[in-house]
């Protein structure tokens, strides 16, 4: 079982209140007096309230973020399961040599994509496109917020350099052993999402690109 580990500030104030509950019983003990009762009752409520505001405030990030990489692993797993039937009819994909690139923090090249993966690429790159399509996306706080409410997790999402200054972001959806990884791009009142290979243990943002210079239009 895993062990819970309370915040410090927590364990004083409850070790606080076992000794003010101690010394009021003490008291009471001696001289049951109205004015000692009065005080006990009021520790007694004042105690559990406070603990309770504690308690809400500690409600730690990360269960947060396991509900949001749980909402998207159901996501990513309707788009494979309504792969699997297709599986046969969509072409093998061979992956181009890349151009490189020095100018930018790259370190790997892509690797080519599964027809499995190529399908549910597509079923990302439409629920994306669909979302994004007639808005503006100014800046990449407003991408990655509208992502966060297709189920990206904000721990999936990362922000990739533009010189053109658009936003641009990277997504990892890669489930187990899978190498799908997308590129959103903004393009004026719709984005571009393109899908690539990412090597296992190497971050999607440490991928080598071949730049697209036909890009659709809006």
């Amino acid at each position: 079982m895993r062990s819970i580990l309370f915040p410090k500030p927590l364990l004083t104030a409850a070790l606080g209140s076992v000794v003010v509950l101690a010394a009021a019983g003490t008291q009471s003990a001696h001289a049951a007096t109205p004015a000692s009762t009065t005080t006990a009752a009021s520790a007694a409520h004042a105690t559990p309230r406070s603990s309770a505001v504690r308690t809400a405030r500690a409600v730690p990030a990360v269960t947060r973020a396991r509900v949001a990489e749980a909402r998207f692993l159901e996501l990513a797993s309707l788009f494979a399961q309504s792969c699997e039937p297709r599986v046969l009819s969509v072409p093998d994909h061979v992956a181009s040599a890349p151009t490189p690139d020095h100018t930018l923090p790259v370190l790997a090249d892509p690797v080519p994509l599964t027809p499995t993966e190529e399908c549910t690429a597509q079923r990302h790159q439409a629920w994306i496109t669909k979302a994004f399509s007639g808005k503006e996306t100014a800046t990449y706080e407003q991408m990655r917020d509208r992502l966060t409410t297709l189920r990206y997790p904000g721990a999936r999402i990362y922000r990739m350099p533009n010189s053109a200054g658009e936003p641009v972001a990277r997504l990892d959806v890669r489930v187990g052993a899978d190498h799908l990884a997308l590129e959103v791009t903004d393009i004026g009142h719709g984005v571009m999402v393109r899908a690539f290979g990412a090597p296992q243990d190497v971050s999607v943002t440490e991928v080598r690109l071949k730049p697209q210079l036909d890009r659709p239009t809006s």
